[in-house]
């Protein structure tokens, strides 16, 4: 297993991309940390973790709130003594047109998204630097690669992810930590659970595979980047899309 008793914090784990990450870190052998502000939703994926065979505990966290995400990192480091893995997965939508969004929509994208990544990064990050290992996975996006109509909020969150990760590389690397960022193009989420159905069939049609990606596509790249497989990977944005900006 190439995760073998990794300690592995994964954010936003109560479904989607996080929900898939956490049971393919689980299946890799990695001991798993769930976090959501759903406790019923972590506590579905504590059990899918368990029943793969991992040890995994479950924490309701919102990583917009700094002294939870403190209590929760001590609480991890408490039981297992390390963290190895965070994958930096929570995020949210509120999606409008620049003309009609409101300043709460903007802060509440740009709190989740981005402050949270911030939050959770800087608080596992000196742990990492004492036993001069790691791996910090952020959640980008294509959006904030290319944009977005009716997401200013999310664009600019996903932009800034891309901002953190190739600076924290190069500040972190030469202490042993590696910082990749995964930028997924259309999945099949919950987040797309109000489009309308034309709506998807247009988003397939932009994809030259001619479909949706599926949450377990990203989780798969998260494991191969929080491996040793991808030793030399670091500062880098990997588009996982399946070719829709060719």
């Amino acid at each position: 297993m190439r995760l073998s008793r990794k300690v592995t914090i994964v954010t936003g784990a109560g479904q989607g991309i996080g929900a898939a990450t956490a049971l393919k870190f689980a299946r890799e052998g990695a001991l798993i940390a769930a976090c959501d502000v759903n406790p019923e939703a972590v506590s579905a994926v504590v059990e899918a973790c368990r029943q793969a065979g991992a040890e995994a505990h479950g924490f309701t966290v919102d990583v917009t709130d700094r002294h939870a995400v403190d209590a929760m990192v001590a609480r991890v480091q408490a039981q297992w003594g390390r963290i190895d893995v965070l994958v930096n997965n929570a995020g949210i939508t509120r999606d409008a047109r620049l003309q009609k969004m409101t300043t709460k929509q903007f802060d509440d994208v740009i709190d989740v998204n981005l402050r949270g990544v911030f939050h959770v990064a800087q608080a596992v990050v000196d742990g990492m630097v004492a036993q001069g290992s790691g791996v910090i996975l952020n959640a980008s996006s294509v959006v904030g690669i290319y944009g977005n109509f009716g997401q200013t909020n999310y664009a600019a969150a996903k932009f800034g992810v891309i901002g953190f990760t190739k600076t924290w590389s190069r500040e972190l690397g030469p202490k042993g930590i590696r910082v990749n960022a995964v930028a997924p193009g259309f999945i099949e989420t919950p987040i797309l659970s109000t489009v309308p159905a034309e709506v998807l069939a247009k988003m397939r049609e932009q994809v030259p595979l001619r479909r949706l990606g599926q949450p377990e596509e990203i989780a798969n790249v998260y494991a191969f980047l929080a491996s040793d497989e991808a030793s030399y990977i670091n500062g880098a944005v990997i588009e996982v899309s399946g070719g829709m900006t060719v």
